[in-house]
């Protein structure tokens, strides 16, 4: 049983091995790099995956989406192609390991950076963020929803906060793209980096950055795009200038058809279905002697993952437990986020994480919630 979507989402719906296994087989060239058939063919699955992402995130201009490799990717682009040294930048201590270590490269090349801790419950306060705030803060960075306890930050009044002070807002949306509504205009995102490969179901090694028209964004990899082939310098032109060597079209057709199965099921559904099982995890984990959830209290406020401990058991054990036993597959230790960590109090054996998917069952989630309540048992019985 498969419960670790929040890194990678597992199955993935029947059209998306099929556009992967159409552009493997029956396009095969890649995009932008001839005038055949075959290329051109390969530049429209291109185009469509793009303006399919572009809707999705209500974006006007599809050119303003990067293909990446991952939200990684995405994040590196976005903070290395826009700050500088003498520049500041605010995040907080519930960030994915994605965004602090480029973060932390930065600083060593003399761009300033504020870490400002969040509450235990994981939500950061908007106003400890503006007193953060610097003459020279250039960027506020945040995760739309923790990848440990999925604690849904402010982002309407973050981003309204950087209207005040003139900075940028970048969004890391690895837990949040595909399962909550994301208008990019609308909640004045400026840099919107997504992976393709959790929410949007994607294959793995698919991702994107999405920049606003306003925002002066240098490339971080320099190579062939196909097209300004006389230039000694990399093309600034969007999105081509950024999107270096050939594309994985077959990953980018498969995140096309992805993004097509969640717009015809709707993302409340999709929502919906996710929040039920947690809610049903929630209540069968709360029930058992000496487990802890993590993150807000209120369940309207978490999103994608649950994440609990249990009195004197290791969660790596636990997990291993879960994997031996039952055949049952989630996230135990850190979670690549050890900042996260010391803020919820899970220093330094981490937590148990469980993130179902559209497809998981309920009856998949009882039966993870009895296995819980076994592994537990043997052991403290073993302790």
């Amino acid at each position: 049983m498969y419960l670790d979507n929040a890194a990678t989402s597992f199955p993935k719906p029947e059209a998306v091995y099929e556009a992967v296994l159409h552009a493997m087989r029956e396009v095969g060239a890649s995009p932008g790099r001839g005038g055949y058939r075959s290329s051109l063919e390969a530049g429209r699955i291109l185009f469509r995956a793009r303006e399919a992402a572009a809707g999705l995130f209500s974006v006007s201009d599809s050119s303003r989406i990067i293909f990446t490799n991952n939200a990684t990717g995405a994040l590196n682009l976005a903070l290395h192609g826009t700050l500088a040294a003498g520049d500041h930048v605010i995040t907080t201590t519930m960030e994915h390991n994605s965004l602090m270590r480029p973060l932390y490269a930065l600083r060593n090349r003399g761009v300033e950076l504020s870490i400002v801790p969040a509450a235990p419950d994981g939500v950061v306060e908007v106003e400890d963020m503006r007193r953060a705030v610097q003459g020279n803060t250039r960027m506020i960075a945040v995760s739309h929803v923790s990848n440990v306890c999925g604690a849904i930050q402010p982002i309407k009044q973050l981003a309204d906060l950087c209207r005040e002070v003139d900075a940028l807002f970048l969004v890391d949306a690895a837990q949040s793209a595909g399962y909550l509504p994301i208008d990019v205009e609308s909640l004045a995102i400026d840099l919107l980096a997504v992976p393709g490969h959790k929410g949007l179901l994607g294959p793995g090694g698919t991702g994107l950055l999405y920049v606003a028209h306003h925002v002066p964004i240098m490339p971080v990899t320099q190579g062939g795009t196909g097209g300004h082939s006389t230039a000694e310098e990399q093309p600034q032109v969007m999105p081509d200038g950024f999107e270096a060597g050939t594309h994985n079209l077959p990953g980018i057709a498969g995140l096309h058809a992805g993004i097509g199965f969640i717009r015809e099921r709707g993302l409340s559904v999709i929502h919906e279905h996710e929040h039920s099982l947690l809610t049903q995890a929630e209540q069968a984990l709360r029930a058992i002697p000496g487990v802890t959830i993590h993150g807000p209290s209120d369940p309207l406020e978490r999103c994608s993952v649950l994440s609990f401990t249990a009195a004197g058991v290791d969660p790596a054990l636990l997990g291993a437990e879960l994997d031996h036993g039952f055949d049952i597959a989630v996230r135990a230790g850190l979670h690549c986020a050890p900042l996260a960590h010391r803020t919820l109090g899970t220093l330094p054996g981490g937590t148990v994480r469980l993130s179902p998917g559209w497809f998981t069952t309920s009856e998949e989630i009882a039966f993870f919630s009895d296995a819980v309540v076994q592994c537990i048992c043997n052991i403290r019985k073993s302790a």
